[in-house]
């Protein structure tokens, strides 16, 4: 008696703005390296409070916000507000697998009441196995209809993004991106700014313990016509503290280590140098920086 194979389900591709999300988080997040910050959050179910605020190293100005979340998973609604420093109110509404299943809503305004600036983006994002779509309407710019879409397969990944103007009635940005994702490796591959510019990353789990990841950018419209290369890693040392170094073709060496505390407190401390001016005394704070991050969730 002849037996066939029930195919796997295919997962859900990860969104346009993700595609090479994992070497970018490896190269970019946890460096702390232009001043300091300061997050504090608490949560009591269905509500949560953040307040957030940094400190820049070179401007010593302070920027800071408050944001308050509340989650209604029954009904799939969640609410969010937050009021700035800069007096910028922003409110966003969203609503998910209420009217088909996969689909979310999402509305995003804000508010700037004393430069009477205002921007109201509706988001339509769709989500089912080996596909993931998005489309944005931006109100009051243009106004702007912008959508996306990718598609995977066994790993593989395909997407696209293309912006169009309404008053205009042309398309006036498109972006195009192949990648394949496996469990312990990924390979992504953009053209960007109307395939003008290319950039291509990678990430590699070595080990439990170890990752490592690359990124390459190449801008047809420069006019050096050179590569821009970084490559970075990062060593988790215990359960509760890692190492993260990278450096890039331009000389600058940036360092971070991230200790947990507590539960729910972690601290990490960021240094960058300018490998080609170590000997320069004028230097200072202009070649070199260093910063700090805490974050405390209860």
């Amino acid at each position: 008696m002849a037996t066939h194979a029930i195919p796997a389900t295919q997962p859900v591709p990860p969104s346009w703005r993700d595609l090479g999300k994992s070497a970018s988080d490896l190269l970019l997040k946890d460096y702390p390296i232009h001043g300091t910050s300061l997050e504090v959050k608490t949560s009591s179910y269905p509500t949560t409070f953040k307040v957030a605020g940094t400190r820049d190293a070179k401007s010593a100005a302070i920027a800071g916000d408050i944001e308050g979340k509340y989650v209604d998973f029954k009904n799939g609604i969640t609410f969010t507000q937050a009021w700035t420093t800069t007096n910028l109110l922003r409110t966003q509404v969203e609503l998910e697998n209420q009217i088909a299943k996969g689909l979310k809503l999402d509305l995003a305004t804000a508010l700037n009441p004393a430069k009477a600036q205002k921007s109201a983006i509706v988001t339509a994002i769709y989500k089912q196995p080996s596909l993931h779509t998005r489309a944005t309407v931006d109100l009051f710019k243009g106004p702007t209809f912008t959508s996306d879409v990718v598609l995977g397969r066994d790993g593989a990944l395909v997407g696209a993004e293309a912006t169009y103007d309404v008053l205009a009635g042309a398309i006036t940005r498109y972006a195009g991106a192949i990648g394949y994702s496996a469990p312990d490796y990924a390979v992504t591959l953009h053209g960007l700014g109307n395939l003008s510019t290319f950039s291509a990353s990678y990430y590699h789990k070595v080990s439990k313990d170890v990752e490592a990841g690359a990124k390459a950018v190449y801008d047809t419209k420069s006019t050096t016509g050179n590569v821009a290369l970084e490559v970075g890693s990062k060593v988790y040392l215990d359960n509760t503290a890692a190492v993260k170094v990278k450096v890039n073709n331009a000389g600058i060496l940036a360092a971070s280590y991230t200790q947990a505390l507590r539960p729910g407190v972690k601290a990490t401390f960021g240094l960058a140098l300018d490998t080609q001016r170590l000997n320069d005394a004028t230097a200072g704070a202009a070649a070199h920086k260093v910063g700090a991050s805490f974050v405390f969730n209860s």
